[in-house]
């Protein structure tokens, strides 16, 4: 039981943590909400948390059975996932850094002020920025490996626990994104901005390479 309780979480923390990106998200999410209060944020950062756990567990819960439903491979959802993830790191990276730049970007993407931060705490402040297609994905391939001959309970254990740590990296890198924000300065903010995208774009592609080495193993 231990042993499927460490196996299990580890797979989970190792696997999602870096794809959440919860510092790196955090301050993506900060960015579309900058004029609000420090009780405002604590609140937004409870229900992102809270929205967070319930997408994560669905995904893991129910990927296994999405996948048998609609006949998808695990090799072809990393291919997908890769993609996404890719994507979505080459986009940061090459996002302009100067501030006419950075204000147009934000114009068209930040959120109506006039709507209620509950509004927008699950989309899009939840999904797709904290909890994104590139996780959902990454979960519901970890979610197949599941035990087939029934619950095991270090594997429910094991999946909570990692659940209760990933969640707890999102609320407090949500709710102290803008004490370190003030610490790093613009130019750190950038530069810690810059490190997270490309650590985002090089997951994606070793996740879009690992299926496509896989799909072609299968075809020879």
């Amino acid at each position: 039981m231990l042993k499927d309780f460490t196996q299990t979480a580890l797979l989970l923390i190792t696997g999602l943590f870096p794809i959440i990106n919860p510092i790196g998200s955090a301050f993506i999410v900060l960015s579309m909400i900058p004029h609000t209060t420090t009780a405002e944020r604590t609140d937004l950062a409870w229900r992102i948390t809270i929205n967070s756990f319930v997408i994560l567990l669905v995904s893991l819960v129910m990927g296994a059975y999405v996948l048998t439903f609609f006949g998808i491979s695990i090799p072809v959802l990393r291919v997908a996932g890769g993609m996404i993830i890719a994507v979505a790191g080459w986009n940061l990276l090459q996002k302009p850094d100067d501030d006419d730049a950075s204000a147009k970007v934000q114009e068209v993407k930040t959120p109506n002020p006039h709507s209620s931060l509950g509004a927008k705490a699950f989309y899009p402040l939840t999904l797709p920025l904290m909890v994104g297609p590139g996780s959902i994905s990454v979960a519901i391939a970890l979610g197949t490996v599941s035990p087939r001959e029934g619950l095991d309970p270090g594997h429910v254990l094991g999946v909570a626990a990692a659940l209760v740590v990933l969640c707890a990296c999102i609320y407090v890198c949500m709710r102290f994104a803008g004490t370190l924000e003030r610490w790093l300065g613009v130019s750190g903010t950038r530069i810690v901005m810059r490190l997270f995208a490309l650590v985002t774009f090089c997951i994606g592609m070793q996740l879009l390479w690992l299926g496509l080495s896989e799909l072609l193993t299968s075809i020879k």
